[in-house]
């Protein structure tokens, strides 16, 4: 049976670029369809996509990562995961920044099984550990911005005299709700959401 080559590539948030692991996979020529974009945090217990690339690969197929921290973000997660694909599923695992890490090159003797666990681990404990770091900082400035009077979150949206207005009109049943739904353009839940929201702005 043919070999597969797929590519793992993923990004905690929307925010983080990944274009630059789109290029390094393009480069090893590994076809669009076969690259995979996650764009959640590695401990979420969603992740579809990389649960369906699970099912996806076979024994003999080859998986490129860029880093171990790719299959999770704490040490368990990692460790666990690349068990399951190379012991498990008989994956081969090729990671661009550790090649040492790379399984196709293993030539199953002690020392070098030894080596290369010891490697693995350290890379789970560096990610996790970084992680606990990333928390820790993201807390502190919560913190931070809470006590200093800071309001956190998206501002709040301006209302526009039309909203008030139609609005106040609904409320006072000067017009219907299918008339202020048509005015507004918006479905009931968010008319009712605004409604609530105007009235609470306004006493």
């Amino acid at each position: 049976m043919t070999a597969t080559t797929y590519a793992l590539i993923r990004v905690s948030t929307n925010k983080q670029k990944v274009k630059r692991q789109i290029i390094r996979m393009n480069e090893l020529g590994i076809p669009k369809e076969n690259i995979i974009i996650e764009k959640e945090s590695g401990k979420s217990t969603g992740r579809v996509k990389y649960k369906n690339l699970i099912k996806r690969l076979k024994a003999g197929d080859i998986l490129y990562i860029e880093n171990a921290d790719r299959l999770g973000r704490d040490y368990d997660s990692i460790i666990e995961q690349w068990h399951k694909l190379t012991i498990k599923k008989g994956v081969i695992i090729k990671v661009l920044d550790t090649p040492l890490l790379d399984t196709d090159g293993a030539t199953g003797e002690l020392m070098d099984k030894f080596m290369r666990n010891i490697l693995l681990h350290v890379q789970a404990f560096q990610a996790e550990n970084e992680w606990e770091k990333t928390k820790y900082r993201q807390a502190q400035g919560i913190a931070v911005a809470k006590a200093s009077g800071k309001k956190l979150g998206r501002p709040k949206k301006p209302r526009t005299k039309k909203e008030i207005e139609t609005i106040k009109q609904y409320l006072s049943r000067e017009i219907g709700l299918d008339i202020a739904l048509a005015l507004m353009g918006m479905k009931k839940t968010a008319f009712y959401n605004l409604c609530r929201a105007v009235n609470e702005e306004q006493n």
